[in-house]
């Protein structure tokens, strides 16, 4: 395991939050792929999971499209792709996780675990709470460009 000291670390920019989230990906994408699954539809089938019961499908094209920055109308698309697959139902308006949705999610979870605990291990409690903070503030800023720019 390699570990960047805080003397070599470079400092935090958009160009490291894109390799670390990209490299995060990465690990979840090659997992997904052998569930025939796309990282889309991960985070979409994952919305549905945390839910309280059904969601109603344009909620949760908003919470997606919030989420990823996509197109709404691909979001839509990656929606029906889960019911197609089964993963999900959509009911008039709403959709909800079905069994095999249920365990697509078990499965994915199961092989990613490990993963990530030895990609987060010994990174002390400080350093997470304040990337947390400066992570949050980040989103928060970009979150308003993105708006105003539209």
């Amino acid at each position: 395991m390699t570990t960047v000291t805080s003397t070599t670390a470079p400092p935090a920019d958009s160009r490291v939050l894109a390799l670390a989230h990209y490299a995060a990906r990465g690990v979840l994408e090659s997992v997904l792929a052998r569930h025939d699954a796309t990282f889309e539809q991960s985070v979409t089938l994952r919305a549905v999971a945390v839910a309280d019961g059904p969601i109603g499908r344009e909620a949760l094209v908003g919470q997606v499209v919030g989420s990823l920055k996509a197109d709404p109308a691909l979001v839509r698309e990656t929606v029906g792709e889960l019911v197609a697959k089964g993963l999900c139902a959509a009911e008039d308006d709403t959709v909800r996780l079905t069994a095999a949705g249920r365990e697509f999610q078990a499965a994915v979870t199961a092989e990613t675990a490990p993963i990530s605990a030895r990609i987060w291990a010994d990174i002390p409690a400080a350093d997470l709470a304040a990337t947390g903070r400066v992570l949050a503030l980040v989103t928060e800023r970009a979150d308003a460009e993105l708006a105003a720019l539209k």
